[in-house]
This record gives C-alpha cells, sequence and structure tokens, in this order.
C-alpha cells in the first residue's frame, strides 16, 4: 500500500511549492474539476472530456493522486478488472481552490466560459473521514 503522508520528500518548504509538486501540471487539476463538478468516475469517463487527455497520462495521473491521498480507487467490475476514481476528502479539500481558480480564469482570461458547461453535475459532495 502506499503512504501518502510519507511520500516523495519535499523540494522546499514552501507550501506553494509543495502544492505545486502535487498538482502543478498540465492536466492534474482537470482530473479533480472532473471528479468534483462533473461526476466522473471512470477511466474512459474522464477521457471524454473535451482536453483531450492520452490514456497513459491520464493512467499516471491517477495513481499519482492515489499515491498522494487526494483519490480512492474503488473496484466495480472483476472480470476483467475495472476500478472507479472517487475523491476522499483530502482531494474534495481543493474545491475553494477550483473555484478561485474559476473565477480568477473568468476575470482575466478571454474567451473562456461564463456558465458552466454541459455536463456540469454540480460539487461532489464530501467523503466521509
Amino acid at each position: 500500500m502506499l503512504r501518502w503522508d510519507v511520500a516523495d520528500p519535499l523540494r522546499s518548504p514552501c507550501p506553494i511549492a509543495g502544492a505545486l509538486d502535487i498538482l502543478g501540471d498540465t492536466w492534474t487539476l482537470l482530473v479533480m474539476r472532473d471528479l468534483l463538478f462533473y461526476g466522473k468516475h471512470r477511466f474512459a469517463d474522464f477521457l471524454d472530456s473535451p482536453e483531450g487527455i492520452s490514456t497513459n497520462i491520464l493512467a499516471e495521473r491517477l495513481r499519482r493522486l492515489e499515491h498522494r491521498g487526494l483519490v480512492e480507487r474503488r473496484r466495480y467490475q472483476q472480470h476483467p478488472p475495472r476500478d472507479e476514481y472517487w475523491l476522499t476528502v483530502r482531494g474534495h479539500d481543493l474545491l475553494p481552490v477550483l473555484r478561485e481558480l474559476i473565477k480568477w480564469g473568468q476575470r482575466h482570461v478571454a474567451g473562456v466560459a461564463r456558465k458552466p458547461p454541459p455536463g456540469f453535475v454540480g460539487v461532489a459532495p464530501r467523503p466521509g473521514r
């Protein structure tokens, strides 16, 4: 079992640097967006997002998020084995960060949506502890 509480050493004691070590790439926050706002849980669901993430990148990001304790993998089918990905409390705690990114993007990035696009299901419920 992977332990997210003793994960890779920090490159710096700065909280921003530490958060970026986990979240600071092109795809990770989009996977979290899909979990938080679009009710996506299965691998194929994430692949259907408009940004077009590749299967190898998606698999790596889901592994990283699980390793860091932001998502939990649950088996929903045995033959062939298939898993779903669900937010943990730790992952759900990114909700205010994503909300602020939405506001910032709407204020400062030309051409972004002002209203939720089709498929928006609302905010995922906070998982129990």
